[in-house]
C-alpha cells in the first residue's frame, strides 16, 4: 500500500474511531444501569474507538481490536436498518451520510491512484481527501484539481453524487421543519378538542338536574 492510500485510510480510521467514543460516552451517560450497559456492550464500543496508532498497537491486540470492530459494524447494521425501516425520514439521512463517507474515501483512493502525471498536483492523502470533499460539496476551490482524464472522471462522478446527496440532506432538513410544525398544529387541536369535549360535559352536567322533576 502506498504512502497516500495508508494516509488517508489512517485519517478516515482516526475520524470513525471519535464518532465511536462519543457514541460509547453518550450511551454510557444515559443508561439507566450503566455498569450492565458496559458488561454487556460498552467494552466493545470502547475497545473499538481505540484508533490504529502505533503506540496503541500492543502486538496482534490489534487484530482483536479489528475483530471487536467487525462486531461494532454488525450490531451498528441491525441498529440502522431498524432506524430505516421505523423511521425512513431518518433513516434516509443516515444512509446519505454513510454513502458520502464511502465516496469521500475511495474517491480519495482512486484519485491517488490516477494522479501519477509528473504535473499532478494531488500528491499526499491529505490533499486527496481535501480534493474529494470540495468536489463532493461542489465548493470546488481550484487549488486541487485532476490533470488526467481517468481523475476528471471520477471528480465529474463524485460531484453528480455530491448534488444528489445533498439534495437528500436539504429534503430532511424541509421536512424537519414541516414535521415540527405539522406535530404542534395536531397538539393544538388535540388540546382544542379536549377543550371542547370537557365544556360539553360541563354543559350535559348542568343540564340533567334542570330536567329531573
Amino acid at each position: 500500500m502506498d504512502e497516500g492510500t495508508r494516509q488517508v485510510l489512517e485519517i478516515t480510521d482516526d475520524l470513525i474511531c471519535a464518532v465511536f467514543f462519543v457514541d460509547f460516552v453518550v450511551h454510557l451517560t444515559r443508561a439507566r444501569h450503566p455498569l450492565h450497559y458496559f458488561i454487556t456492550w460498552g467494552w466493545i464500543d470502547l475497545l473499538s474507538s481505540v484508533p490504529a496508532v502505533s503506540f496503541l498497537r500492543w502486538g496482534r491486540a490489534a487484530r482483536v481490536v479489528r475483530i471487536l470492530r467487525v462486531l461494532r459494524g454488525a450490531r451498528a447494521t441491525k441498529v440502522m436498518a431498524e432506524a430505516i425501516l421505523e423511521r425512513r425520514g431518518r433513516g434516509l439521512l443516515l444512509a446519505a451520510l454513510l454513502v458520502s463517507l464511502l465516496l469521500v474515501v475511495f474517491a480519495s483512493i482512486g484519485i491517488l491512484q490516477f494522479e501519477t502525471a509528473p504535473e499532478s498536483n494531488i500528491r499526499s492523502g491529505s490533499d486527496a481527501l481535501w480534493w474529494a470533499i470540495t468536489t463532493i460539496t461542489t465548493v470546488g476551490y481550484g487549488d486541487r484539481y485532476p490533470v488526467t482524464g481517468e481523475g476528471r472522471l471520477l471528480g465529474s462522478v463524485l460531484m453528480v453524487f455530491g448534488v444528489a446527496l445533498f439534495g437528500t440532506f436539504s429534503g430532511f432538513v424541509a421536512s424537519w421543519f414541516v414535521g415540527t410544525q405539522s406535530t404542534r398544529s395536531d397538539a393544538e387541536i388535540a388540546a382544542l378538542r379536549e377543550e371542547i369535549r370537557v365544556l360539553r360535559a360541563e354543559r350535559l352536567a348542568a343540564t340533567v338536574p334542570a330536567l329531573t322533576p
